[in-house]
C-alpha cells in the first residue's frame, strides 16, 4: 500500500509547487477555502488541500469540470447515514459545477468486494444488482441531483474484456502488493483460503477509473488500498495526472463501536426509517460521537462547530443531541413529522410516558418471546432479539425481560410489550 502511495505522488504534482513556490501560479484563496471546506474531516492523497485547491482553480480557468467518482456495489437495498458521508462531499462538488460520476459496480458486485473481509464474499446475480441499483439511486436523491449526475455501470466495459486484456491489467500489480493489504494479509496469515478472483476486485475497480476518466475519486478509508490503485492503473494506461483520492472516515453506529452497518440492525440508522426511528436512535448515540456526527453528517459550518464544541464543555450533552437528530432527522422528513418525532421522544423518553397511538396486536396463543418480537417485526433475527433481551432491551409491562425461554401468555387484560426506546405494542386478547 505504501509503495503505491509513494510511487503515486506524481511529477505533475510537485511541479505544480514548484510553480507556486516560483510564483508562476498564484493559487487564489478562494480555492483554498473551496477545497478545506469540501475536504473537511477527510483524509486528501497525495496533495492535501493544496493539490485540492489548485484542480478547483486550473478546472474553472479552463471551464473544464473535475470529475469525481463514485463506485457502489449495490450489496444491499438501504443506505443508511454512513453513507450519506460521501454523498455529502459529491453534493458540494455538484454545486461547485463538477461532474458527478456514479458508478454501479454491475461487474464487480459479481465478483464481491474482498475489502475488510475475514472470508470470501458472496458475489450477487445480475438481477439483485439492478434491483439494488434502483434504490439505491431512489434514496441518494434525498442528498443529491442524481438527474443530474453521470451514472455508468462497469459491466458496460469490464464484460467485454477479454483474456488479453484481463492479463495486461494483472500485470500491472505484484502479488506482493496484493498482499500489504490488511485482509489479504490477515487471512493468509490465518491460512483462511484466498480465491484468485478476488485479487481481481481491486484490479477491476482501479480499471473503472480508466475507463471514466475520473480526476478524483471518493471511498471510505477501508477502500485505501483500492482507490490508491486506480492512480497506479490510470498511470499505467497513460494518464499524465491520475486522480485524486479523497477517504472519508466510517461512522460508528449507534452503540459507537461497530461502523454502521445493516449487518447490525439494531445499531444502524437507515435513509428509510421513520422520522420517529430516526431521531430516537440519533438520540441514542454516545456523547462522543455528537461532535463526528455533526461534521460528517450535517451541513453546519466550522464556526458552529466549534461553538458545539464549546457548549458541550458547559452544557448537558442531551440537549445538543437533541439538536443533532432534529437537523438529520430534517434533512429526510418534513417539518411537521420530525416536530411530531422530537415531541414524541420528549413524552416517552424524557417523560417516561406511553405513545398515544402505539398499534394492538391480538394473541391467539402463548409464545415464545423471541418468537414473539419477530412475529411483530421487532428485530429482524433471534440473534438481534436475544442481544437486545441480554442489554435489557426489552420489557412487559415497564418490566424487564432477561429469560429468552419465557413464554408469553394470552393477556386477560392488555399488557405494553416495550423494545429498546421506541417500539411499543399493546398485546391483547382480542
Amino acid at each position: 500500500e505504501m509503495c503505491i502511495r509513494d510511487r503515486n505522488y506524481t511529477k505533475g504534482t510537485k511541479i505544480m509547487e514548484e510553480k507556486i513556490e516560483k510564483k508562476e501560479f498564484h493559487l487564489k484563496e478562494e480555492f483554498i477555502k473551496q477545497a478545506q471546506e469540501i475536504s473537511r474531516g477527510a483524509e486528501l492523497l497525495p496533495g492535501g488541500v493544496k493539490e485540492l485547491a489548485i484542480k478547483l482553480q486550473k478546472s474553472k480557468e479552463s471551464g473544464k469540470p473535475i470529475r469525481v467518482k463514485l463506485g457502489m456495489d449495490p450489496t444491499r437495498p438501504d443506505l443508511h447515514l454512513g453513507h450519506t458521508v460521501v454523498m455529502k462531499k459529491l453534493k458540494k462538488f455538484q454545486e461547485l459545477g463538477h461532474t458527478i460520476v456514479l458508478l454501479v459496480g454491475g461487474a464487480t458486485a459479481m465478483v464481491g468486494d474482498p475489502s475488510g473481509k475475514s472470508e470470501t464474499r458472496p458475489a450477487l446475480t445480475k438481477e439483485q444488482v439492478e434491483e439494488n441499483a434502483k434504490t439505491y439511486f431512489e434514496q441518494m436523491s434525498k442528498v443529491l441531483d442524481t438527474s443530474k449526475a453521470e451514472v455508468v455501470n462497469n459491466a458496460d466495459w469490464l464484460h467485454k474484456m477479454n483474456l488479453i486484456d484481463l492479463l495486461k491489467l494483472a500485470s500491472n500489480v505484484t502479488v506482493a502488493q496484493m498482499m500489504t493489504r490488511d485482509d489479504f494479509a490477515k487471512r493468509y496469515a490465518e491460512g483462511k483460503p484466498i480465491a484468485i478472483h478476488e485479487f481481481f476486485y481491486p484490479l477491476m475497480q482501479a480499471y473503472d477509473s480508466v475507463a471514466i476518466d475520473a480526476d478524483i475519486e471518493l471511498g471510505g478509508t477501508d477502500q485505501r488500498f483500492n482507490v490508491l490503485l486506480g492512480r497506479e492503473i490510470q498511470s499505467a494506461y497513460g494518464k499524465p495526472t491520475p486522480q485524486m483520492v479523497m477517504l472519508l472516515p466510517l461512522i460508528e453506529g449507534t452503540d459507537g463501536l461497530v461502523k454502521m452497518s445493516k449487518t447490525y440492525p439494531e445499531h444502524c440508522i437507515s435513509l428509510t426509517d421513520s422520522a420517529k426511528d430516526m431521531y430516537g436512535k440519533l438520540m441514542s448515540i454516545p456523547d462522543t460521537l455528537i461532535i463526528k456526527y455533526f461534521s460528517l453528517l450535517t451541513d453546519i459550518s466550522d464556526e458552529e462547530l466549534k461553538n458545539i464544541e464549546e457548549r458541550l464543555k458547559t452544557e448537558n450533552p442531551r440537549d445538543i443531541k437533541m439538536q443533532l437528530a432534529y437537523t438529520i432527522t430534517n434533512e429526510y422528513h418534513s417539518d411537521e413529522e420530525t416536530k411530531k418525532a422530537q415531541d414524541e421522544f420528549v413524552n416517552v423518553v424524557q417523560n417516561k410516558g406511553i405513545p398515544e397511538d402505539i398499534e394492538t396486536h391480538v394473541m391467539k396463543q402463548e409464545t415464545n418471546i423471541l418468537d414473539l418480537l419477530m412475529e411483530l417485526g421487532f428485530v429482524a433475527s433471534k440473534g438481534e432479539a436475544k442481544r437486545l433481551i441480554a442489554g435489557g432491551g426489552i420489557k412487559l409491562n415497564n418490566e424487564k425481560v432477561s429469560d429468552i425461554a419465557l413464554m408469553v401468555s394470552v393477556p386477560e387484560s392488555p399488557v405494553v410489550l416495550q423494545s429498546g426506546k421506541r417500539k411499543f405494542m399493546r398485546l391483547t386478547n382480542g
